[in-house]
């Protein structure tokens, strides 16, 4: 990598505001409401935000940034920028490849995409689109312990590099946007065997361990105690999430359940964590406080909706310029240069919203924007 992060992209979106602009366009309200949504009253969803917004920065100057590196690594693969795209069920309702499309942009980019299990076109074909690319399985368990053995070995023969359980899914949450207007997800409906996650513990998480080979990320980790249980049991990676404030209402923001799992983990394993990460200053913060990489979830599905994997290819190339031009105005030449020196407590300055990282929008009510 090298100083072409500090020079303009060029494209047709110059913003990442842009892709969220266009997303509202072509989706429908029902299925706006599904991508932004969150559980109840929404104050995890808007906590995540805060968290981030909540952090400042302290750069320094007079340091040589001629060449500035974006760059990370995870599970022992390089990616371009420490990023992946986060599992979200239902993708083809926002392209209709689903999984597919997506993964051949990460692909074409050079990050990761974690497949979600109740998202189309299914394992091995969304497997198949990402061609080299790095990929990783997210399942929800539906079933007993063969059923869970039989997708870890489907996942291991299609080429998958890692397996991950959610964990923060033992019930559905109320998801009042959704509830109001009678709007199901067709999965939601056809979905059988939900006792199955609800009785999802520690001794499933230690008979995966003893028998798969493949790594294992353990997905909705919110407290140190969980982290430190995770590491115990030899699991390969603690990723931190509320699940974009969709499920437990009124819980921390990601971003302050960060440092604590950190502390945690000790290096026993990769951290990843999501949780309204819009920007490439929220992407550095993250990595500053110790996190591997940085998962988005409603970020790629605005590129997809808007332009399949073209936008999110192109929405990927935009955060990688603003990582680097952040990177360099902070007085760092790469991600691996950064910590905790590099930032400060800083006051709120918005209030917090699922789009306040893009006040040019003026998407705060969620309303389609006008023709006119």
């Amino acid at each position: 990598m090298s100083d072409s992060h500090l020079t303009e992209p060029t494209g047709d979106q110059q913003c990442l505001h842009e892709f969220v602009e266009t997303a509202r366009t072509k989706l429908s309200d029902n299925i706006w409401d599904y991508l932004v949504g969150g559980t109840e009253t929404e104050t995890t969803l808007r906590r995540n935000r805060l968290a981030l917004v909540s952090i400042a920065f302290r750069p320094r100057v007079l340091r040589d940034v001629s060449s500035v590196s974006c760059a990370g690594r995870f599970l022992g693969r390089n990616l371009r920028i420490p990023v992946m795209l986060a599992p979200v069920g239902s993708l083809e309702s926002f392209h209709p490849a689903g999984a597919a499309e997506a993964g051949r942009g990460a692909a074409r980019f050079g990050v990761p995409i974690i497949v979600s299990s109740v998202t189309k076109p299914g394992l091995e074909e969304s497997a198949q689109a990402c061609g080299e690319g790095a990929r990783i399985f997210q399942l929800y368990v539906r079933g007993d312990d063969a059923w869970v053995d039989d997708y870890v070995r489907r996942a291991v023969d299609a080429g998958y590099d890692a397996f991950c359980l959610t964990v923060d899914t033992a019930a559905y949450s109320r998801r009042e946007r959704d509830i109001t207007k009678r709007f199901v997800k067709p999965w939601r409906t056809s979905a059988t065997g939900i006792e199955y996650q609800a009785a999802l513990n520690w001794n499933d998480v230690r008979r995966f361990k003893d028998k798969h080979k493949i790594p294992l990320i353990l997905k909705g980790i919110a407290t140190a105690e969980d982290a430190a249980t995770a590491c115990e049991l030899g699991v390969d990676v603690v990723y931190v999430s509320n699940h974009g404030g969709r499920q437990l209402d009124h819980g921390r923001g990601a971003m302050e359940v960060l440092p604590e799992v950190v502390q945690a983990v000790r290096g026993r394993a990769s951290v990843v964590i999501d949780g309204a990460f819009s920007r490439g200053t929220d992407v550095i913060k993250a990595i500053a406080l110790g996190a591997d990489a940085i998962a988005v979830g409603r970020l790629y599905c605005y590129g997809l909706a808007a332009d399949g994997a073209s936008g999110v290819t192109r929405l990927l190339e935009l955060l990688e310029h603003e990582i680097g031009v952040d990177l360099a105005l902070l007085g760092a030449t790469s991600l691996e240069a950064l910590n905790p020196s590099y930032l400060h407590l800083g006051a709120r300055v918005t209030e917090p919203h699922v789009h306040s990282a893009f006040p040019l929008t003026g998407l705060y009510a969620d309303k389609r924007p006008r023709d006119d």
